[in-house]
């Protein structure tokens, strides 16, 4: 069974930098590329990133030139870079991972089989 375990959230002011990470065991589970959502109090669940197998990276529009997706396969590490940020990127940031072998970059919840329990990301103004 795959296992999802987030680390790197916390506060931070405006315009400044977290680095998420996100430690993956698949066991199993064929897991093809992996990904980060995030959900702020009261929103629907948001894709930010995703990366594919072969390196390739899709992100939201919002965060494109703030954020970076990247992964260490020797550590089945998942990162997230986030730059200059803003108080809008404030939510529960997700680890995610899928399976399918349909997937073309879409950052939709039905795409991703696997989720970590979350990592808080607080932005202030």
């Amino acid at each position: 069974q795959m296992k999802l375990v987030e680390s790197g959230g916390g506060s931070v002011e405006a315009g400044g930098s977290l680095r998420l990470s996100c430690a993956h065991w698949p066991g199993a589970s064929r897991v093809y590329y992996l990904g980060w959502f995030r959900q702020a109090p009261g929103m629907q669940r948001e894709g930010v990133a995703g990366i594919a197998t072969d390196g390739t990276t899709t992100y939201e529009d919002s965060v494109k030139g703030r954020f970076t997706i990247s992964k260490d396969v020797a550590k089945n590490t998942v990162y997230l870079q986030m730059d200059n940020l803003k108080p809008e990127d404030t939510g529960l940031y997700y680890c995610v991972a899928g399976g399918s072998t349909r997937w073309e970059g879409q950052l939709s919840p039905p795409w991703f089989n696997y989720w970590g329990q979350g990592t808080q990301v607080t932005v202030s103004s």
